[in-house]
């Protein structure tokens, strides 16, 4: 009886594990001797002349046959060490610095996909919302579209990385979400003390305020483009950015409130307050639930909530400025 494609796969995979487990441990799971032969024979049994079928909606995705080795031998490697012993004495190691997820429809982390795909929904549904109750007269408007935009970029280049995890897709995660971050430091100062006004000194100073920014974050891609990958950098910058930023929304949400005695005024700093709690998932970087749901992917659906309610405050806030500027003409 011919086994099915699948069936092969785990097979051979099992068949190598059990062959050569034991021998030796490692502090990451692609090191792991046994992984190492369990990818081996793998590939010498399913990758030459008459390579094992791969499904389609897999191949659309770029996985091949050395990638589905991979895959599998992660899992049967795992499941054999858990089985042998309880997680809490046989921890559950990573491969090539990422968990070993069970993937959905192709997709290396589903859930970050998905949660990705919440976050997206909220800008577009953001923007939308923008365009329809803010009239194209209103300052900022461009401003605040701009945020929106780049939050769709962002998002969508991280959908594109947790489905499938390659050089490029990792670039260009990591570039649209330092844009999308350093965005949020530059148009923070320009609704705070509103540069968006027509005068001559305010002018200057956006102007100077556009070139600094641009000249930071072309420095940032040059760097990590050109003289080193750094991951703790790169997480580093972004915080950094970040801290500033929530810094001001902070110190504009009490001011605001004082002035005008709302509580939707004080929403900057609660979204800010909420932002804070929901990155401190990333701390955990726990082994994923059932395979799937990790410490980053609930950062990711922790930010759905916030990116809502902050279109909900620009939107307050516009309209608030709209009616004072009305009043005074």
């Amino acid at each position: 009886m011919r086994l099915r494609s699948h069936q092969k796969w785990h097979l051979i995979a099992l068949t190598a594990a059990c062959s050569f487990f034991g021998f030796s441990q490692a502090s990451l799971g692609d090191r792991l001797p046994e992984f190492k032969e369990c990818v081996k024979v793998c590939k010498e049994a399913n990758c030459g002349d008459n390579p094992t079928p791969i499904s389609l909606h897999h191949r659309l995705l770029l996985w091949d046959c050395p990638s589905e080795c991979d895959y599998t031998c992660q899992h049967v490697v795992t499941d054999i060490r858990l089985a042998r012993d309880p997680p809490y004495m046989q921890p559950i190691y990573q491969f090539h610095g990422k968990w070993p997820f069970y993937r959905f429809l192709g997709m290396q982390e589903p859930f970050s996909v998905i949660f990705s795909l919440f976050n997206y929904l909220a800008h577009d549904y953001g923007i939308s919302r923008l365009r329809s109750e803010v009239p194209a007269s209103y300052a900022l408007r461009k401003y605040y579209l701009l945020f929106g935009y780049f939050g769709l970029a962002s998002w969508t280049f991280s959908m594109l990385f947790h489905t499938r995890d390659f050089a490029f897709t990792e670039k260009m995660d990591y570039f649209a979400a330092g844009a999308s971050v350093m965005y949020g430091l530059y148009y923070a100062p320009i609704r705070i003390f509103r540069l968006d006004k027509r005068d001559a000194v305010k002018q200057s100073v956006l102007r100077a305020w556009t070139l600094l920014c641009l000249s930071l974050y072309s420095a940032h891609v040059l760097y990590l483009s050109l003289w080193s990958w750094d991951y703790t950098y790169n997480m580093a910058a972004n915080v950094a950015v970040g801290i500033v930023q929530n810094l001001m929304w902070s110190w504009f949400s009490y001011n605001q409130y004082k002035k005008l005695n709302r509580t939707w005024a004080m929403w900057p700093g609660l979204i800010v307050a909420w932002i804070v709690m929901a990155m401190s998932l990333e701390l955990l970087d726990f082994p994923p639930w059932w395979g799937m749901v990790d410490a980053h992917s609930l950062w990711h659906l922790g930010t759905v909530g916030p990116t809502i309610w902050w279109y909900n405050f620009l939107l307050k806030d516009a309209h608030e400025d709209l009616q004072g500027t009305r009043l005074k003409a």
